[in-house]
């Protein structure tokens, strides 16, 4: 089962590293900061803990832009499908 729900950024981990495009960043800044952020990021919630792997120019926008939270599509997982995200 699928829920959206906010999330504090910092509960957040991300654990693959990510070059962000700058501008893409900037013109999410820009949305987010008109209109709020529109498309939740995907999060797997595993044991309680939260894992995001996509939406990474979304959460460094919010992220400059001083939010508290983020909206996110939770999925709950397994720690073996954790893991396979993780290969």
């Amino acid at each position: 089962m699928v829920k959206v729900q906010e999330i504090p950024l910092q509960q957040i981990h991300r654990p693959l590293p990510r070059q962000n495009d700058p501008a893409k960043v900037a013109a999410l800044m820009e949305s987010i900061r008109e209109i709020g952020q529109q498309e939740p990021i995907d999060v797997l919630e595993v044991e309680g803990k939260y894992y995001g792997f996509s939406g990474c120019h979304r959460f460094e926008a919010c992220q400059h832009l001083g939010k508290e939270t983020i909206l996110c599509r939770v999925r709950r997982a397994t720690p073996s499908v954790l893991q396979m995200h993780l290969a």
